[in-house]
Parts: C-alpha cells; structure tokens; sequence
C-alpha cells in the first residue's frame, strides 16, 4: 500500500490529477477505475475520482497484483505457406489479432500457432512467442 499526505503546493485539484503526478505508472484512467472501485481512499474514505484533495489529506493506494496472463491454443484456421522443423510461414487473414493484448486474449495468431506448434521459440516473450515480426490486425500478408 502507498501512502500520501496533501501539502500546500498540490492541494485543491482533482484526485486522480493529482496521483498521476506521484509517478505511479498509471494512466488517470486505471487510476479512476481503482478510485472507483474502492483501492484509493481518501482519510480512510472511499471518495468518488472527482474527489478534490485539500491540505492534510491522507491518501491510501492499494495497486492490486496483476493477474496472470495464460494464452490457451485454440485450433484457429492458418493458412501455413511454410512449415518444418525450425520454421513456419503463415499468411496472416484480415482481422486476425497477433498476439494477446489490452481485452483480447483469444483468438489471435499466437493462440492458434501455439495449437499447432508445440514448441514455440522464446523469441518475443511470453506473450509473442515465436514473432519475429507481425502485421496489424487489418494488414493481410506474410
């Protein structure tokens, strides 16, 4: 849990104005949602992201631990152009996601190469595992 005490200099502003100066790492918006959901209170008060902060105050931020990310395969159509024992060349379809990200966690290329390759390579980490490089989700091509 952090902890902050509201000084002259950065009262009377808003509340998630005035943590997103404290360098946290977070954007307003996650800010405002961990307002709203009770992990940021002000003098052991849930308050509201419009809350303006006064002289004294005593700020509580609870940041809670990020939530695994597991990506599943999924037996998702490919059309491979190449494949063997050290490579596999698809032509990415229209639409399709790559790899996991921000509200998409199925669906996507790496969901649907994990189901047909079994050992993918570490190169691009735990959530693009095996791209070397990727197109966007409107960009058809290999």
């Amino acid at each position: 849990m952090l902890r902050f005490v509201v000084d002259q200099p950065q009262a009377n502003q808003r509340i998630d104005f005035y943590l997103v100066q404290k360098s946290l790492g977070l954007s307003r918006s996650r800010i405002q949602r961990l307002i709203s959901s009770g992990k940021i209170r002000v003098n052991n008060t849930i308050v509201k992201p419009s809350y303006w902060v006064k002289v004294g105050d005593k700020i509580e931020v609870t940041i809670p631990s990020p939530r695994p990310l597991k990506i599943e395969p999924e037996k998702i159509p490919l059309n491979i152009l190449y494949d063997d024992r050290d490579l596999i060349v698809v032509n990415k379809a229209r639409g399709m996601v790559v790899h996991p990200g921000a509200g998409i966690s199925s669906g996507t290329l790496v969901n649907a190469l994990l189901y047909y390759c079994k050992d993918l390579s570490g190169i691009g980490g735990v959530l693009r595992p095996g791209i070397v490089h990727r197109l966007d989700k409107d960009t058809s091509g290999v």
